[in-house]
């Protein structure tokens, strides 16, 4: 076993369990014997690059799995993409630089796509320098794009947010009896499947339509589907639209509506539920609500999925296995188990390079009803992910987060 120091970082956009692989990998490192020290780093690779990293050895077991129900990333998240080293290898020797002296040996980074890009260059580099490290990424992303693993921490919860709140939603919206549509804006830049969460509702509380990314978006058969269902439901619509669906030449509804792009350089989106509520009310007259979760979607972390809590707990701890078992420059994957109807979940390993920068959309065949609904196949496959329920402690009747005492490592 390789003996030396771990550390731990968190990027991208957080969810309501990323501190539950947080804490899999802290509880699980600190009791590793080959592991002399726990560092987190603030705002992930920036943290190491910077040497700003917290000794998570001196946080108590009991605070950390209190992380297990702590929403958002508790370390500090970060956007920061990598060059190629033949590009420009500056960080890459800051951070061999950094790692030689802590003497860390074993990197983990939970994060999406982008994350495990950049695990996936740290761990070329490293070995081409003939610095050993165990490199493991951890998934994480409520979008649940990411290639190779049947599903990813975070989307469970997320998915049980969204079809609870439209739940909720619509009860509310059928209370008058004049007509009202409204439009639900969900996370999604390229991949629908939180979007098609809302087709988890129950009891005849679901949307009337939903709306992907994989398919092109025309505003002009959206005003058709609306007016549609509003003359079959009276007068009653709620339509679901990912943040990221595309008209029929790839650009973003409503990319003409926010800032360009972001430092990875995606498109910033969101807003267009409202610019296609204006669309629909202009072309019915009809009352229409502009609804976008935003933030809410991934931080709910009073709507978690029990099963979501346990499997990003679970990525975390068997990151940290892996590593100490000599597996190096992998992402830990979910792989589904179905026994006689039954739901399991087992962890594997998959090459990096397999996970960066790819992204998984939902199977074509999952999307009927000419584009506005998901069949059976997608409900089958997300209902097992929502199941159970997970909360924080409550404390004068509000949840009790982790608290951490963030230390500075010294050295």
């Amino acid at each position: 076993m390789l003996k030396g120091a771990c550390i731990f970082g968190q990027s991208g956009g957080p969810t309501s369990v990323i501190n539950s692989s947080a804490a899999g990998v802290f509880v699980e490192a600190l009791k590793t014997g080959c592991i002399t020290k726990v560092y987190g780093a603030a705002h992930g690779i920036k943290g190491m690059l910077e040497e700003e990293f917290y000794d998570m050895g001196a946080e108590s077991i009991e605070e950390l799995m209190l992380l297990k129900n702590t929403p958002s990333s508790a370390l500090g998240s970060v956007r920061y993409k990598l060059k190629d080293s033949e590009v420009d290898d500056t960080d890459y020797k800051r951070l061999l630089e950094v790692f030689k002296k802590y003497d860390i040996r074993y990197f983990f980074y939970n994060g999406g796509n982008d994350s495990m890009d950049t695990c996936n260059k740290v761990s070329k580099y490293m070995a081409k320098s003939g610095y050993e490290v165990k490199v493991i990424g951890v998934p994480k992303t409520i979008d649940n794009d990411l290639f190779g693993t049947d599903h990813c921490p975070g989307f469970g919860s997320a998915a049980k947010y969204v079809a609870t709140s439209i739940m909720e939603m619509k009860l509310d919206a059928n209370v008058y009896d004049t007509p009202m549509i409204t439009v639900v804006e969900v996370m999604g830049r390229n991949a629908g499947w939180l979007t098609a969460s809302s087709a988890l509702c129950q009891d005849g509380l679901g949307p009337d339509l939903i709306y992907l990314p994989e398919v092109a978006f025309d505003t002009d058969k959206f005003i058709a589907d609306v007016k549609a269902t509003l003359a079959k439901n009276n007068g009653k619509c709620i339509a679901v639209v990912s943040e990221g669906i595309k008209n029929a030449e790839g650009k973003y509804i409503a990319e003409a509506m926010v800032s360009p792009t972001d430092t990875f350089g995606h498109a910033q989106l969101g807003g267009v539920a409202s610019k296609l509520a204006g669309l629909v009310k202009d072309a019915t007259g009809v009352k229409v609500r502009a609804i976008e979760f935003s933030l809410l979607q991934r931080c709910a972390a009073h709507l978690a999925s029990e099963r979501d809590v346990e499997e990003a707990f679970n990525a975390g701890a068997t990151a940290v296995r892996l590593a100490v078992s000599g597996v190096t420059d992998k992402m830990v994957v979910f792989k589904r188990v179905m026994v006689d109807g039954e739901y399991t979940c087992e962890y594997e390993a998959m090459d990096l390079a397999l996970a960066a920068n790819t992204e998984k959309k939902i199977p074509q065949e999952w999307i009927i009803n000419d584009g506005t609904y998901v069949s059976q196949e997608f409900i089958d496959y997300a209902l097992p992910l929502i199941q159970g329920d997970s909360k924080a402690p409550l404390v004068n009747g509000l949840p009790r987060f982790a608290q951490l005492k963030k230390v500075l490592a010294k050295k």
